[in-house]
């Protein structure tokens, strides 16, 4: 798909639960986490971490696969990669970092603006195991999980259960922007 604006190539970014097993190439990852690395954050920190798992090349896939709730598991592994992200919330020094979970989403938000312009594909869980996460991977104290991706081309939508057919061909909502955005005023 081509897409001629930036508005264009936000708005094409989607969710998908229909995958393709087709391999994304090492390049191409680098190319994900390289438009993440020039996320904004606060006082240049970046306390953004990625922990990446390719089907059928690294033995953590399995891992993070098992990690799911049953209801990303019945098509989220059809995904070529399971990436899960974290945050480093406090410093060397023990101070908090109360913008690490923003500049987290920054460095994600720019690695799906550059997967749409791939072709590629990204959907975010929090429907996994964090306890668990957190003791198979060791994880510091002082970092947090953040969302686990899963990442890859679009499939064959007719090749999923009529429930996630369904939720594939639905037409994608958003909130009006007067529900969000007050110019000069708060409101709720």
């Amino acid at each position: 798909m081509m897409h001629n604006t930036l508005q264009e190539l936000i708005s094409d970014r989607r969710s998908t639960v229909a995958f393709s097993d087709k391999i994304v190439s090492e390049d191409d990852i680098k190319l994900l986490f390289e438009a993440a690395r020039w996320a904004p954050s606060s006082y240049n920190a970046q306390p953004w971490r990625f922990v990446v798992a390719r089907k059928g090349l690294d033995s953590l896939y399995d891992d993070f696969y098992a990690l799911l709730m049953e209801g990303n598991k019945s098509w989220a592994g059809s995904s070529p990669i399971l990436v899960l992200s974290l945050t480093e919330v406090k410093d060397s020094q023990d101070r908090s970092n109360r913008f690490a979970f923003h500049d987290l989403g920054m460095a994600v938000g720019n690695l799906l603006t550059q997967a749409t312009s791939m072709g590629l594909f990204v959907h975010q869980m929090g429907g996994y195991d964090i306890d668990r996460a957190r003791k198979q991977l060791n994880i510091p104290d002082n970092y947090e999980t953040g969302s686990m991706m899963a990442i890859g081309y679009i499939g064959e939508v007719d090749d999923l259960p009529d429930d996630l057919r369904n939720r594939e061909l639905a037409k994608r909502e958003r909130k009006n922007i007067d529900e969000f955005a007050f110019i000069g005023k708060w409101s709720v």
